[in-house]
């Protein structure tokens, strides 16, 4: 249960042929995203967890979850980025029911990132699914 966003980064992942051309797909998608305001990068908006810094800041719309991330290090961008096609414009029901760790498995990412990326990862995911619980 994907969006749409999501779906696209995953159709462009299968033409990709090796993982350091994806790597570069997601650097490129995090560099696409707006930056954080430096007002909102504060301990309520940061994300414990992860190796490097990393802030959500959730845009709740009605039954709409939205959010924006920021993080110092620029895969990590990319890979918030990624969580948000995955994730923003939902309902915050169905964020809920996103298999984070099947659909990103879908691109791979489980077996190319470091255990240190990939708890951020899940980091990441469980501060999501806490923002749209909250917002539920």
């Amino acid at each position: 249960m994907a969006s749409e966003a999501f779906e696209e980064i995953a159709e462009t992942f299968e033409f990709l042929d090796d993982w350091e051309e994806r790597y570069r797909h997601v650097i490129e998608l995090g560099k696409a995203m707006d930056p954080l305001d430096e007002a909102v990068k504060v301990s309520a908006t940061k994300v414990d967890g992860c190796a490097s810094q990393v802030w959500i800041l959730p845009r709740i719309k009605g039954e709409t979850f939205d959010f924006q991330g920021d993080s110092d290090a620029i895969i990590v961008r990319g890979l918030i980025a990624v969580l948000h096609a995955l994730y923003g414009g939902l309902s915050h029901a169905d964020v809920l029911e996103v298999d984070a760790p099947a659909e990103l498995g879908r691109l791979g990412l489980d077996e190319h990132l470091s255990s240190q990326r990939s708890n951020g990862v899940r980091a990441m995911v469980e501060r999501i699914r806490l923002l749209a619980a909250e917002a539920a």
